[in-house]
Parts: structure tokens; sequence; C-alpha cells
């Protein structure tokens, strides 16, 4: 058999990773005695017929590749459902009708089985932000959203106020040479991490060209309301973490996947779209089957995003740490923009996408954090079925980023923060404190979904200056 090689299996459309392997494979092992002129014929034949071969038993696996494919890129359309599932609201009363309205179209899909919304949640892009739904063997892009696995994360640190009263000048420094923000921000010296390593960036074209934007980016935040502060945080008695009650220094930071994520939504949302399509008012929650092709890259993809922002974070956090000589007693972290694979107490698994909103089981950790002067809360979980084991991911906006640049000037801003000691680097008045709804009616309207171990207060905030 004569060697074939990948520009001869792209002429004939043979561009998929796994049926290339498969063709290596299969050939070399039971069609070692035929020309190359024969496989490619019978090549050509599987892909323009592969209902014909997907029985046989040597080149049945290759003909199911395409039949994925074709399936995959079926032209669909769905009607909405008449009649609504399941859905609960929290904190309704200071929910813009604009996100309930997104919200009730969501739970209209035909692949829809339940749905909660957070009481931070404000419209959005398809799904609003704190928008929980629940889908059956289908996930949605724009239901993950674009900045893929968003993340919180907090490291616990032994030192009392006096530190900042000493060090805050050295803290200030660190924030400034150690953090990097919006699209360009990326360290002169790339760090390097495990996640970097991952086989999965091999799996798909699409994370092969993202390994380098990857790379270059890790460690740094996005823009937008994107932060990492220092501040203190005060454990109550009995929290999970089994450290004593009383204040200690932290570090907490908010960002997500980066440039890898944003590229991976995108991609996903043009396929999910070209081959489900819907009535344009909900045409941006398409989905994709997770027995497709489509499905299972973008589940594949969306992971690994998750791990390279927990990544970004570990980085974030080792830098500072370092720079300062300090240590971590604890640490606590939780991402959104996400979907799990969850089981509800009837037995069933359901594809549950959390937009802004926080993971909530029962005994389950995380982080909710107000405002760039307002307090940030360490929560468990309470496993609320009716929330979809979820809660608010933050205060949620009260005003849109047009609205707060209009409603509020650098001046104020600096009062706001001066009355809040709190020390700001970077920023912009639109993410002012004024511009997010009240963080403690946002708390008392999930008390039955998480409960409080701690409260943060930020002291010296760095975020990207828009």
């Amino acid at each position: 058999m004569s060697i074939l090689r990948t520009k001869d299996l792209s002429k004939i459309g043979y561009t998929n990773d796994k049926a290339r392997s498969l063709v290596a494979n299969i050939m070399s092992r039971h069609f070692k005695h035929h020309t190359k002129t024969q496989i490619i014929e019978l090549l050509t034949q599987i892909k323009n017929n592969p209902e014909a071969y997907v029985a046989d038993k040597q080149v049945g696996k290759i003909a199911e590749t395409f039949i994925d494919k074709v399936k995959e890129c079926a032209f669909q359309t769905f009607n909405l459902l008449q009649e609504s599932g399941q859905l609960k609201i929290y904190g309704g009363k200071e929910i813009d009708h604009g996100a309930k309205k997104q919200m009730e179209l969501a739970m209209s899909l035909p692949i829809v089985a339940q749905g909660a919304l957070m009481p931070d949640a404000h419209t959005g892009y398809g799904l609003p932000i704190g928008g929980v739904l629940a889908t059956e063997n289908a996930v949605i892009p724009y239901a993950v959203g674009v900045d893929i696995g968003c993340r919180m994360s907090l490291s616990i640190i032994d030192e009392s106020d006096s530190y900042f009263k000493r060090y805050s000048h050295h803290m200030k420094m660190a924030l400034k040479e150690q953090t990097y923000f919006g699209m360009e921000g990326v360290a002169p010296v790339p760090a390097a991490h495990e996640v970097l390593d991952s086989p999965v960036f091999q799996e798909t074209e699409l994370l092969k060209r993202l390994h380098g934007k990857a790379w270059r980016q890790l460690g740094s935040s996005g823009g937008g309301n994107h932060f990492v502060e220092f501040g203190e945080i005060e454990l109550y008695e009995g929290n999970t973490l089994d450290l004593s009650p009383k204040k200690y220094m932290a570090l907490l930071s908010h960002s997500g996947s980066r440039g890898l994520g944003a590229n991976i939504a995108q991609h996903y949302t043009k396929i999910a779209m070209n081959t489900c399509k819907l009535p344009r008012e909900v045409e941006r929650l398409a989905w994709l089957d997770l027995d497709t092709e489509a499905g299972q890259e973008y589940w594949l993809s969306m992971n690994l995003a998750g791990d390279y922002a927990k990544a970004c974070h570990d980085v974030i956090h080792e830098n500072l740490l370092k720079s300062l000589g300090l240590q971590a007693l604890a640490k606590a972290e939780n991402h959104h923009n996400f979907a799990w694979k969850d089981q509800l107490s009837n037995g069933k698994e359901l594809i549950v996408h959390r937009k802004g909103a926080t993971p909530a089981h029962a005994g389950e950790l995380g982080i909710i954090p107000g405002s760039m002067s307002t307090p940030a809360y360490l929560v468990m979980g309470k496993g609320a079925e009716h929330a979809l084991n979820s809660a608010a991911h933050g205060a949620g906006r009260a005003m849109s980023r047009q609205k707060a640049k209009a409603n509020t000037t650098a001046s104020a801003l600096k009062k706001m923060l001066g009355n809040a000691g709190v020390t700001l680097i970077g920023g912009s008045v639109e993410e002012n404190p004024m511009a997010y709804k009240d963080i403690e009616k946002v708390m008392q309207a999930q008390k039955d979904l998480v409960v409080v171990h701690g409260k943060f207060m930020p002291r010296i905030v760095r975020m990207n200056k828009d």
C-alpha cells in the first residue's frame, strides 16, 4: 500500500482528525495489499454514501464519522413550545423585565427540562446573566457564555490588619507589577503551567491554533468587571475551612479563560446556529446534541477552558504571594459560565448551564462578590434542587456600562472609594459601586440556597483601566 498523505485525504474530504486517524489504522491493517488509487476510490465512496458502509466490520467506523457529520449539519427548524417548563425565580422584585423575558423564552425550548433565575440576574445575550438552565443531552454554547469558566479564587493569608498598615505600598506595587489586564495584558515572560501540556490541545484543529494564544495570556485577567484585590476576610464560627473564627488578610481574584474561551464560544455558537435553526428571538440559544461530533468537541473544549481559567488564577496567586513573601493558609474557588452533568434526586442526569451563577450543591464552597467597595461572601451551598443547586455569582448589574459611565464621574468614584477605605489601581467609572445591585439584598434573597461562612472586604483593588 502506498502511503496516504494528509493532503491526499483532504482532497477527498477527509478533514476531520478522527476520520484520518481511523483511515491510517484501518488501511494499514486490512488494506495493505491495495493500491493507493483503489484506497482513495474506496474512501471516496465511503464519504459519499456512508450509510452503505456503516455495518461493514472493517470500514464501518470510518463511515460513522460521516454519518455524524450529516446529522450535525442537518438543517432543522424547532418551534418554541407553547408551555414552559419548571422555572423558579429568586429575588424577582429586583430583576428587570428583560431578564425574565429572556429566561421564559429559554424555558420554551424543547430540550429544556428545568430552569432558575438567580437574584443578581440581569439581561444578557441569549440567556440572561444569572440564568440557570437544565437541558437533556444537549449543550447551548451561548447559555455557557463567551468567557467560559469565569472564576472566583480566594487565598486566605495568616496576616492581620497591621500588614496593610506596614506594607500597603509593597502590595500596591505587587499588584501593578504582577497582574496583567485586558486585550493586550500579558506578562513579559510567559508563565509555565501544566495545563499547557494538556493533550486536549491536540484534539481539534481549533485548539491546536489557540495553544499559542493560551500560552501568551496565561496568568492574565480580562477587562470589565475582572479584578485582583487584597482585602480582609472575617471567618465565622464553624467555617468549613476549619480555620479559627477571626479576621485574616486575603487575596481575591475574578477572571476567566481569556481568548481561549472566547474563540471556543464563537466557533461553536456559529456551528450551533448553522445546524439548529431557531426563531429569531432565541436564535442564539441554538444547541449542540452531545451525541454529535460538534457537541463532543465543544464539551471537550469547554472543560479545557475551565482548566485554563483555574490555571490563570493559580499563576496570579502564586506570583503575588511569592513577591510579597506570603503563603496561603487555605484556598476556596469556583467558576461560573459553564455547563455540568448534574444528577438530580430523581436520578435523572441533566446538562446544567450556569451563566453567571455559582454552583451550590450541598456542602460546596463558593464566593459571591459585591463591588469594588462592598463585601464578598464565602458561602457553602445548601443543595436546593428548585435552584438546580445554584446561587448568585455576584451583586449583578443595576446599570448598563453606558449608563454607569453617563451617571458617574471619576471624582465621584474616587470619593466613594475614599469613604469606603479602598484604593483603586486602574478601573473605570463603568464599574463603580452604584452600577451594581445591593449585595445584601441579593444575599437575603438566596438565604435558602447558601449559608455564609465568611465576609470579605476589599482594601486594594486592581482592575483594567478601560
